[in-house]
């Protein structure tokens, strides 16, 4: 075959083109510090890349959900620390009022004082999160109770549900009923141990026409809704260490995924600075070489 100058300008162009693409790719590796800057860098890996990124924004919205159900359950729990505070109090008033001897001055003082509490389990019962009426289930915008008619007063029962993990799905919310009791019958008042009720009866029987025996009958009563406050606060504490466990197994999870993101994408940088340097090494012989073979022609002899 034979070889002309035409075909060795065309090689050499074409070798001096290849120098130069190496170039440009270890230029944009080493400028972006990744491997993979587009598809056609490594298809496979950029699939493999796209998956750790899909992986990565999901783990970080559970974890998002995370924060926040776990602030919501951290501000539930104080809540019912307080409300079992008030029950704590009108129990130890409650023991105070069932002394017979106890003039109705003292009686009358320790019904206003339990009236207060009643006022304030009120208010503990209308708590609001970030807004939120925390104890009226799925209808957090509308206030549960009405301090006149809290005894009576229903409220929905309806799970508050956040997204934890792939397909792992929980309730963590408590509902009224759950925490004081389910609302009283008008036309049975007093047939259940709703917390409001027991407060109101407790309040009646401190009245000049109660009786000791009156007042220590609810004893029982506050200690069936201490109770049901203490199952309650119990479950909230077993959810929360739910909670704290998923949330170091999506760090763990978080920690993993970017490992192998950072393995797919990001350059060995000490390798493309040698690479690159190489290249330049490459280029610049190959100009010297490419001046002297282009200059060579026949019309250099016919002079």
């Amino acid at each position: 075959m034979r070889v002309t100058q035409g075909m060795l300008n065309n090689q050499l162009l074409r070798n001096m083109n290849s120098n130069l693409t190496r170039m440009q790719n270890g230029q944009n590796q080493l400028s972006t510090g990744r491997r993979i800057n587009a598809p056609s860098d490594d298809p496979v890996g950029m699939s493999f890349s796209l998956r750790y990124r899909s992986e990565l924004s999901a783990n970080e919205q559970f974890d998002s959900n995370l924060d926040s159900a776990i602030s919501l359950m951290d501000y539930t729990d104080t809540m019912m620390g307080q409300a079992n505070s008030v029950i704590q109090r009108a129990r130890e008033l409650a023991v105070q009022g069932a002394n017979g001897t106890n003039p109705q001055e003292a009686r009358e003082t320790i019904k206003s004082e339990i009236d207060q509490l009643y006022s304030q389990m009120v208010s503990i019962a209308n708590s609001q999160f970030n807004g939120r009426y925390i104890f009226n289930g799925q209808i957090t915008d509308k206030k549960p109770y009405d301090e006149a008619t809290a005894q009576f007063d229903k409220v929905d029962s309806g799970d508050v549900v956040f997204d934890i993990g792939v397909g792992v799905r929980m309730s963590v919310n408590k509902t009224g009923d759950d925490v004081f009791g389910t609302a009283d019958d008008p036309n049975s008042p007093g047939t259940n141990d709703n917390i409001f009720r027991v407060l109101k009866d407790l309040s009646a029987a401190l009245l000049p026409t109660g009786t000791s025996t009156d007042v220590s009958n609810i004893l029982g009563r506050l200690d069936a809704c201490n109770d049901r406050f203490l199952a309650a606060r119990a479950d909230v504490g077993a959810k929360m260490n739910r909670l704290e466990l998923a949330e170091s197994r999506l760090a763990d999870l978080g920690t993993n995924l970017q490992t192998l993101q950072s393995k797919t994408e990001d350059a060995d940088i000490a390798e493309v600075i040698t690479n690159l340097k190489m290249d330049e090494n490459v280029y610049q012989a190959s100009l010297s070489v490419g001046a002297k073979l282009i200059s060579a022609s026949l019309i250099d002899f016919l002079r």
